[in-house]
């Protein structure tokens, strides 16, 4: 979980990875995770002010270093500002909502995954219970090893091979005619034609109680999100945040920002939506947190519910 949660953080620092090179005299000292996560917080803090105070700009673009060095647990990252300090550089030529807006959520994706990563612990329980709750589902209901019938019909299978294989093999039995022979072979293999029926009516009958794949917009995004909010009324915060994210990706690909595709994954949505898209920083925080909470079982609470319903908000999906 940590390693996953490490390739996360990195994947979300480095929108602009391509730095030049800091020469070693001016690299900057290793911060610790939480020295980190408070450097991020008053950033943060900054930038959320500077619609009201835009000349604290060239202030805040100086406090940030060419790079972030952080050491988490032994093992140091290395969080580039290339792409802050430019989008800042912009918007101090222009300074426009939306791209201050592009800063913040910047900021924020980088705070959520630094928080993430100091946070993650194993929880064999819950893991145990989460697959315990997934097997319990109506389609797992006549899933199971082998039976002692199971077990009974290959025994019965088994002595019937090896009686025919003595009467083939042995010259000690002239009594057996011809006749007997081959209605012993007829009877085994009617035998074995019946039980492979039976097995294949049942796995038929197994996957018809799977759901068949569809597109995701099949199902319009406003009843995933009624959904999303059922599932919190109930308390199921991680199904209701993977409501609400699908609720996302079924509004975007509605919209026409991609052709439906039933086999792509989260981080696959993600890069199909263009470097410049208005989309991209909303997609990019739901698609962190799906992964946070659905994938690695990080605890989920109301307040990630609520930020997740912001986050589609921002995709232009009204949530209330």
């Amino acid at each position: 979980m940590r390693r996953s949660l490490a390739i996360g953080l990195l994947l979300a620092a480095c929108t602009a990875w391509a730095t030049p090179a800091v020469q070693a005299a001016d690299t900057p000292a290793a911060l610790t995770l939480p020295q980190y996560i408070q450097a991020l917080d008053g950033v943060l803090a900054a930038a959320r002010t500077l619609d009201k105070q835009p000349q604290k700009a060239p202030d805040l673009l100086q406090s940030l270093p060419p790079v972030w060095r952080v050491n988490a647990d032994g093992t140091m990252f290395e969080i580039p500002t290339e792409t802050l300090r430019r989008d800042l550089g912009a918007w101090q030529k222009k300074p426009e909502a939306e791209s201050l807006q592009r800063i913040v959520q910047h900021l924020e994706t980088l705070r959520y995954q630094a928080a993430a990563y100091e946070t993650a612990t194993p929880d064999v329980a819950a893991r145990r219970t989460l697959l315990n709750n997934i097997l319990a589902r109506n389609e797992f209901r006549n899933v199971h090893g082998q039976t002692w019938m199971d077990r009974l019909k290959q025994r019965l299978t088994e002595w019937l091979i090896r009686l025919l294989g003595r009467a083939f093999a042995s010259s000690a039995i002239p009594v057996i005619s011809n006749v007997v022979v081959y209605g012993l072979i007829a009877l085994a293999v009617l035998a074995l034609a019946y039980w492979m029926y039976r097995s294949v009516r049942e796995n038929a009958r197994l996957e018809t109680v799977l759901p068949e794949a569809v597109a995701v917009s099949d199902k319009e995004w406003p009843i995933w999100v009624r959904e999303a909010q059922a599932a919190a009324a109930r308390g199921e915060w991680h199904n209701a945040i993977h409501l609400a994210y699908w609720g996302g990706i079924s509004f975007l690909e509605m919209q026409g920002a991609w052709r439906p595709d039933i086999a792509r994954t989260p981080r696959e949505y993600l890069r199909l939506l263009p470097a410049a898209s208005a989309h991209r920083p909303a997609l990019r925080a739901l698609t962190m947190r799906l992964e946070a909470v659905w994938y690695g079982m990080q605890p989920a609470d109301a307040d990630g519910f609520q930020q997740t319903l912001a986050e589609l908000e921002r995709l232009g999906c009204p949530c209330h």
